[in-house]
C-alpha cells in the first residue's frame, strides 16, 4: 500500500491519517564495498531517519517449513501472493465474517513481503526458528498471571484490561519492537549521549541514554523497561532491563534482560536484532528483523481521544453481569 492510514485499532482508537509508504521492492541487506555509516556531528554512526519493520515473515516458523530456514526467492514471492490472498479482509466467505472482518483491507498494512533475507521466521536462534519452552519458572509466572486476570475479572474496569486497550504500550514499539497488523514505522533522532526512538503507533517515545549511566535501581519498573545503550563500532547496543508484570514479551517475565542491536547495513536498510535473556524460558533466543527506509511524514497517533471502547466494553460486562 502506498498511502498509509492510521486507523481505528481493535480498541477503539481514533482514526488519523498517515503519509509514509511502505517499500515496494525488496532491499538489499548486503553493504556495499568500503561503505561505512555516515557520521553525526559527535562522531558516531548516524541511524536517523524514518524507518519500518513491516514485514509478513512471522515470528516463529511455520508447521509447513519446520525444515527450511531460508525460502529461494520463487518460493519466498508464492508465500507472499498467498499470505496476502489469506489476510485480504475483503474477502467474505460467510455471512458472520463481516463481524469478525469488520475493517476493510484499506485500512490493514501487514506487509506484502517477507524479510529481505528470506528467512520463513523472524527467529534466528534456536535453529527451528521457535520461542523455547518456558522453564518452572516461566510456568509459574504464567500461573501468576492467570490467577490475577481471574481475580481482577476480564472487565472489572480499565486496569483490567491490556496495556494495549488502554492506549499505553503496543507490540510494534515493545521493546522488542515487533511489527503489527499496521503503524510499523520509527523514526530515529540522535544527539550527545542520546538516541530517541519516536514510535508511530501510540506515539510513544523510547529515550536511550549511551552516555554509560548505570540502569535504574531494581524498584524503579517501567512497562517498557529501563533502556541503557552505548556503541560498539558500528553498532547500536541496547541493553533493557526494570520490566513490570504488566507487559509481558511471549511469556516473558519482569526479569528479562533484553539486548537490542541496530546497525545501518547500508543507506536503505537498519539491521536491528534482538535477544531476550529471562529465566522464564530454558534458554536465551534472538530474533532479527531488518528495517527498511521510508519517505514521511509521520502524523501523530490519535488513541485515548475518542476512544469510546473501553466505556462500551464495561458497560457491556455490566449488562453481562445483570443476565447472571
Amino acid at each position: 500500500m502506498l498511502a498509509r492510514f492510521v486507523t481505528v485499532s481493535l480498541a477503539g482508537c481514533a482514526l488519523v491519517a498517515l503519509s509514509a509508504q511502505t517499500p515496494s521492492r525488496r532491499p538489499s541487506v548486503v553493504a556495499p564495498k568500503a561503505w561505512k555509516a555516515p557520521r553525526t556531528p559527535d562522531g558516531v554512526p548516524d541511524l536517523q531517519g524514518l524507518w519500518t519493520n513491516v514485514t509478513i515473515t512471522p515470528l516463529q516458523r511455520p508447521a509447513n517449513l519446520a525444515t527450511k530456514p531460508f525460502f529461494t526467492e520463487t518460493e519466498a514471492q508464492s508465500y507472499e501472493k498467498e499470505t496476502v490472498a489469506r489476510n485480504n479482509a475483503d474477502v467474505r466467505v460467510a455471512a458472520d465474517q463481516d463481524v469478525g472482518k469488520a475493517y476493510n483491507d484499506f485500512w490493514w498494512d501487514r506487509g506484502n513481503q517477507v524479510v529481505p533475507t528470506l528467512r520463513t521466521s523472524l527467529i534466528i536462534d534456536p535453529e527451528d526458528g521457535h520461542v523455547p519452552a518456558l522453564s518452572d519458572y516461566g510456568k509459574q509466572v504464567q500461573a501468576e498471571r492467570a490467577n490475577q486476570r481471574r481475580l481482577r475479572g476480564a472487565a472489572d474496569g480499565p486496569e483490567s484490561r491490556s496495556l494495549a486497550e488502554r492506549c499505553i504500550v503496543w507490540p510494534t514499539g515493545g521493546p522488542p519492537m515487533m511489527p503489527s497488523f499496521y503503524n510499523n514505522n520509527y523514526q530515529f533522532v540522535q544527539g550527545p549521549g542520546y538516541v530517541a526512538i519516536y514510535i508511530e503507533m501510540i506515539h510513544d517515545v523510547r529515550i536511550i541514554p549511551t552516555d554509560g549511566r548505570a540502569h535504574l535501581p531494581p524498584t524503579v519498573r517501567l512497562w517498557m523497561g529501563d533502556p541503557v545503550g552505548h556503541w560498539e563500532g558500528e553498532t547500536l547496543v541496547v541493553e533493557t532491563t526494570n520490566f513490570t508484570n504488566d507487559s509481558p514479551f511471549n511469556g516473558s517475565s519482569k526479569d528479562m534482560k533484553l539486548v537490542e542491536k541496530f546497525t545501518r547495513v547500508n543507506k536503505d536498510v537498519l539491521m536491528y536484532e534482538f535477544t531476550v535473556n529471562d529465566p522464564a524460558f530454558v534458554r536465551p533466543w534472538t530474533a532479527q528483523i531488518p528495517m527498511s527506509s521510508i519517505e514521511g511524514p509521520l502524523y501523530e497517533y490519535a488513541c485515548n481521544e475518542g476512544n469510546y471502547a473501553m466505556e462500551g466494553m464495561l458497560a457491556g460486562a455490566r449488562l453481562e453481569e445483570k443476565k447472571q
